[in-house]
């Protein structure tokens, strides 16, 4: 028998973003721990806004495990939360309810910066700004080393990490996860976020996921996630008749699919910096500047594959987003469904 530090890991009651919270106990097993041998466990609420002091306890009920390889027999345990009775998934539970498909795909594209003293890595000391963005794209700088470690950490944990890259404005990088089903992909993409955050504790660096950390008026970029998808039908099957029919599902749900996009999106939706405004709907080949980007290879390949939503932000919950994605894509009939009417 071995002693296992187990990190369990659950969001919080925070609003309009929710927190990472973690914490560690140490547990004796034979081996690398399955999911279902760690146990449920008991956290203060009323410390994390989602229980009063007066009736504190809530529960956290693993749903998934990576290795730690910073620790020696470490465990990252993604949870979800539950009330008392270890049964009811508390109202903060986002997970809990979402839809979920194992043919469903998704692909995250995580965008953020890296703060030090307030201000950007790479920004002057004295304030101002360095040489406007564009320079900065696919350049290392000061934060190789960091984004470099990160890596390296989420693929030792199994975490399906696709690849890094800096982005438009200095300071700013970008990281992408991939995952098959809703639950899973996302379950990725918050544990490559705490691993991130984590790091950068090391550092003295902070990361900002704001969605427009330097604000709407100057001229540099915001942060989003944005979300790659597909459904076996879309990679089976698809057509151009489908892909118009949820283009226009898309289209109609555009109010309900901001919603669960992250805050603040109207300060980045705003028509500039390769977006669509918050307020519109459109669809383009290789279009960076619109709502859905339609890849090259999906028209090639008579509409079939995966499309970009390039409404969510940096600070969007990907549970939710890929389950309001799912909710879109249900309302659309299949080839199948409508010969079945037809009949």
């Amino acid at each position: 028998m071995a002693k296992y530090k187990l990190e369990y890991i659950w969001l919080d009651g925070y609003e309009p973003v929710a927190n990472l919270r973690g914490k560690t106990q140490i547990k004796e097993f034979k081996s690398f721990p399955k999911l279902e041998e760690l146990p449920m466990w008991g956290f203060d609420g009323s410390s994390t806004r989602q229980a009063e002091g007066r009736t504190s306890d809530c529960m956290l009920k693993p749903v998934a495990a990576f290795p730690d390889t910073t620790r020696i027999n470490g465990v990252l345990v993604m949870c979800e939360v539950m009330m008392p009775d270890g049964k009811t998934p508390h109202p903060s539970n986002g997970r809990a309810t979402i839809l979920d498909d194992p043919g469903a795909w998704f692909g995250f594209e995580q965008e953020y910066f890296l703060y030090k003293n307030g201000k950007p890595l790479g920004f002057p000391c004295g304030g101002g700004y360095p040489y406007p963005q564009g320079l900065y794209y696919t350049v290392g700088d000061i934060a190789r080393e960091i984004v470099e470690k990160h890596l390296d950490l989420c693929l030792d944990a199994g975490i399906n990490h696709e690849g890094i890259n800096a982005e438009v404005a200095k300071g700013q990088w970008e990281f992408q996860i991939f995952g098959k089903g809703s639950k899973s992909a996302a379950d990725q993409m918050w544990m490559a976020r705490y691993l991130l955050m984590r790091l950068c504790e090391k550092y003295g660096v902070d990361v900002n996921f704001h969605c427009k950390p330097l604000g709407k008026d100057v001229d540099w970029n915001g942060s989003g996630m944005h979300s790659n998808f597909s459904t076996t039908y879309m990679r089976e099957v698809g057509g151009k008749e489908y892909f118009e029919a949820l283009m226009a599902a898309f289209d109609k749900y555009k109010n309900e699919h901001i919603a669960v996009y992250g805050p603040d999106n109207h300060l980045r939706l705003t028509g500039l910096h390769e977006t669509q405004s918050i307020d519109k709907f459109n669809y383009g080949v290789a279009n960076r500047g619109a709502s859905v980007r339609v890849p090259h290879s999906f028209v090639n390949n008579g509409y079939k594959g995966y499309l970009e939503d390039r409404r969510p932000n940096s600070q969007g919950d990907p549970y939710k987003i890929a389950s309001r994605i799912l909710q879109t894509i249900a309302t659309v009939p299949t080839g199948g469904a409508k010969k079945a009417k037809k009949k």
